[in-house]
């Protein structure tokens, strides 16, 4: 199987990922939390999956437009959303098909670590934001994944892989690692100020449902999230 061939799990992975401990109830509640106040607001959910933010941002009040590079995952949302949201297929990699200025804001969660290079996906999305208008994201905190990646050098961006299990079956994945001074570096070169860096703790509830996730989540860093403003 190819590397983040999400097309080949996509119902296993959404399953996991509606209830369990890192995204419902530390990444998710997390990234929308720091979204805040989204009625009336146009929004690209950019890397929208099985379109659980989607969802919770169009019932906030949102007009919510979501892209993803997995057909599996689109479908998904689409049962999802009930045409409540506009869903395209659209590669981070590559120009999105949108007018300057087509968006209030921006969420990308979890997607960044899939990227090589950040200057391209960055470079539009400040296309796409009027002055003033926010790109709000989570990635992984770079100090989870150096330990285990193997590699030697921190301050290098690298690609490591994975292996995780889904509805039965072994999945290769592949993440690039960052530091963090390359992290601010690629959002000042693409004209963004930072507002808000976070590393939050999970849902409560999380401490009685997965207590062993909940340990590891608050002691030890896991995703790093991102509030920015188009200059």
């Amino acid at each position: 199987m190819a590397e983040n061939d999400y097309d080949a799990f996509a119902a296993a992975y959404d399953a996991d990922n509606e209830a369990n401990a890192w995204n419902a109830y530390y990444e998710r509640p997390a990234i929308l939390s720091l979204v805040g106040e989204v009625a009336g607001l146009s929004v690209l959910d950019a890397g929208c999956g099985g379109g659980a933010h989607a969802a919770a941002l169009v019932e906030r009040g949102a007009v919510v437009t979501g892209i993803d590079a997995s057909a599996g995952m689109l479908e998904i949302a689409e049962r999802r959303l009930e045409g409540r949201a506009r869903l395209l297929s659209a590669d981070l990699n590559e120009a999105l098909p949108f007018e300057n200025q087509a968006f209030d804001l921006i969420l990308a969660s979890l997607v960044m670590h899939y990227l090589p290079d950040w200057s391209r996906p960055l470079a539009e999305f400040n296309r796409l934001l009027p002055q003033g208008g926010r790109l709000v994201f989570s990635t992984h905190h770079p100090f989870m994944d150096h330990p285990s990646s193997g590699h030697d050098n921190y301050f290098e961006t690298y690609s490591f892989d994975e292996t995780w299990q889904r509805g039965g079956q072994e999945i290769a994945m592949r993440f690039w690692h960052r530091p963090l001074h390359a992290m601010f570096d690629a959002l000042k070169s693409a004209g963004f100020h930072i507002d808000t860096v976070s590393e939050p703790k999970p849902d409560p509830q999380a401490a009685t449902l997965f207590p062993k996730a909940y340990q590891s989540l608050t002691t030890a860093p896991r995703f790093l999230f991102f509030s920015v403003v188009k200059a």
